[in-house]
């Protein structure tokens, strides 16, 4: 009696103890499933606007720059213009020693009196030898003679009179002045300094001719430049005003290539209007150019379509490695049925943030994949525990 007691005590027992540990497991299981969705983040497409940029580092310059040299060589005598000052065309700038100059001057005025006087007396030469000729007291020869040193004396003065001209003109480059008007951006020389005209001419003062029209050249890479047309609209930020944007526009693309390390790059042009003056020379200027803008379109987060399913506590979920199928088609995934689904979309332009949707089944509220939750990978290795009482 007590034998059969105490085996059905146990068979029942037995049976609580499964009855609890499958109402647990279905418990389990069922809690899981209902929170999948759980192990994912997730984003919404929206309607938005989007900007398509590619990017690039400049240099801001003056539009127009002109280098100041010298044409004769001396020491810096004066100096009348410094660092920032505003010049007018023709205002002088620098005056160099003039002294070898005005010798030089005087020596040939005193070369053109002696060629003078030298022309005075094969003039009066040729004159009586023509008299004498005609009364035939010289032989033609000399009166040819008479003839051909009247002439060579005249071009002696012509020569002497043009180095004459020669030397007043680089007496007056002595006195340096400035071509156009603007802001003197640049001063290399000092008084006293020795300044040499060679067959490159020295750089005395730079001058910018209106630093309210600037531009920016910049180096583009050859994967980008056929992107960019003349007059795109360009924003761009210096380190000056690093919560400021700038606006210009694309003025010109060079066709001269530029080869460093196998990589080619292209000069682009970026006109940039300056009225404040704030923006100085030299400035580096990081330069995004709008290619492509599309307005009121369904847009998908970047990390959506980077994001690919691992096979994990899930069963259901199948491994996907459907990458962008021809560059304009791209896999999402979405919760369906309490499982993950692909799902291909046809996407436009991007600004790297998010990308234009074109095509495909889903609309803006709906809701996609763009990661695995925090707690994901703690869900997925958790087991099931019961507690007997």
């Amino acid at each position: 009696m007590n034998t059969r007691i105490k085996f059905s005590l146990k068979l029942a027992l037995a049976l609580v103890v499964i009855a609890a540990a499958g109402f647990a497991a279905w418990q389990w299981l069922a809690s899981y499933r209902g929170g999948a969705e759980k192990l994912y983040k997730s984003d919404v497409l929206k309607t938005g606007n989007v900007i398509q940029t590619v990017s690039a580092n400049g240099t801001l310059n003056p539009v127009v720059l002109v280098n100041v040299g010298t044409q004769v060589s001396g020491t810096v005598l004066k100096l009348h213009v410094d660092f920032n000052d505003r010049v007018q065309a023709g205002q002088i700038l620098l005056e160099l020693d003039p002294a070898v100059l005005q010798a030089q001057v005087k020596q040939t005025e005193a070369n053109l009196s002696s060629a003078r006087a030298t022309l005075e007396l094969a003039q009066a030469n040729e004159k009586r030898s023509r008299a004498l000729f005609g009364q035939e007291f010289i032989s033609n020869q000399d009166l040819d003679t008479a003839i051909q040193a009247n002439k060579s004396a005249r071009a002696q003065v012509e020569l002497v009179l043009a180095q004459l001209a020669k030397d007043r003109t680089n007496l007056n480059y002595a006195v340096i002045r400035s071509p156009v008007s603007g802001v003197v951006v640049d001063r290399s020389v000092d008084i006293g300094q020795t300044v040499a005209a060679s067959f490159q001419t020295p750089t005395l003062f730079r001058i910018a001719q209106d630093l309210g029209k600037m531009q920016i050249d910049s180096s583009f890479a050859e994967a980008d430049v056929g992107n960019i047309r003349v007059g795109q609209p360009v924003q761009f930020n210096v380190d000056a005003f690093p919560n400021r944007s700038f606006r210009a526009a694309v003025k010109q693309i060079r066709l001269n290539a530029t080869t460093q390390q196998n990589v080619v790059t292209y000069d682009v042009v970026v006109a940039v209007d300056n009225p404040e003056h704030v923006l100085m020379p030299g400035m580096t200027a990081y330069v995004n150019v709008v290619v492509a803008r599309k307005e009121d379109v369904m847009l998908v987060p970047n990390a959506a379509l980077r994001f690919r399913p691992e096979e994990g506590p899930d069963r259901t979920l199948r491994r996907r490695r459907d990458e962008k199928a021809d560059g304009a088609q791209a896999t999402v995934h979405v919760f369906a049925e309490d499982r993950l689904q692909a799902v291909q979309i046809g996407i436009g332009i991007s600004d790297g943030r998010f990308t234009e949707v074109t095509s495909g089944p889903l609309k803006a509220g709906d809701a996609v994949v763009t990661g695995i939750a925090d707690n994901a990978a703690a869900k997925s290795q958790s087991t099931f525990r019961m507690r007997m009482f």
